[in-house]
């Protein structure tokens, strides 16, 4: 599973399972940080050595972030280095270059909307799962995807519905990339 360093800040996930008996199968936990802002005290670093869990960071470029990065590592959490990309933030296909290399080969982002835009934006998304609730609020909300820059409509990533299922009131909607379009 992997959300950005906003979203780990903001929402302290824990990003384990909690169904009833399948505790013991917590995925990776992967935290994308390109300046390691995730407080070594929040839950995802305290809990690191009973859950895997990866940041994915920018390499050090001053001996304090070399000492943070070890700090990191101290605690359980397993550092590596991505590439900048062109905003100076990892470069998301290196980084799942980084993850194939270590044998995740499929992924589970919960991201949000600055990781969002940064994955579906170069394709590197196959299959969108979005959940929808019953509630409209405007630009009060966060947005669940940043922008990409789409000037004209033919330019916006193309999904094409797979399935739309129930849950309680709200409804979870199933999208496959359309290549090409």
């Amino acid at each position: 599973v992997l959300v950005g360093a906003g979203t780990a800040a903001h929402d302290d996930p824990s990003l384990t399972c909690r169904l009833p008996g399948m505790e013991g199968r917590s995925p990776v936990r992967i935290v994308v940080d390109g300046r390691m802002r995730l407080p070594l005290t929040h839950a995802l670093v305290a809990t690191a050595n009973q859950h895997p869990t990866w940041l994915a960071t920018l390499a050090a470029q001053s001996r304090e972030e070399a000492e943070r990065r070890k700090a990191f590592a101290d605690c359980g959490v397993t550092v590596f280095d991505a590439p900048p990309d062109s905003d100076g933030n990892p470069d998301l296909a290196k980084v799942l270059e980084a993850l194939a290399e270590r044998g995740i080969t499929r992924l589970l982002v919960e991201g949000g909307g600055r990781i969002a835009a940064a994955l579906v934006r170069p394709g590197l998304v196959d299959r969108l799962v979005w959940f929808r609730a019953p509630r409209l609020i405007g630009a009060d909300g966060i947005p669940a995807v940043a922008g990409f820059g789409v000037d004209q409509l033919r330019q916006a990533a193309g999904f094409r519905l797979v399935s739309s299922v129930p849950v309680g009131v709200d409804a979870m909607d199933t999208y496959t990339v359309e290549r090409g379009s």
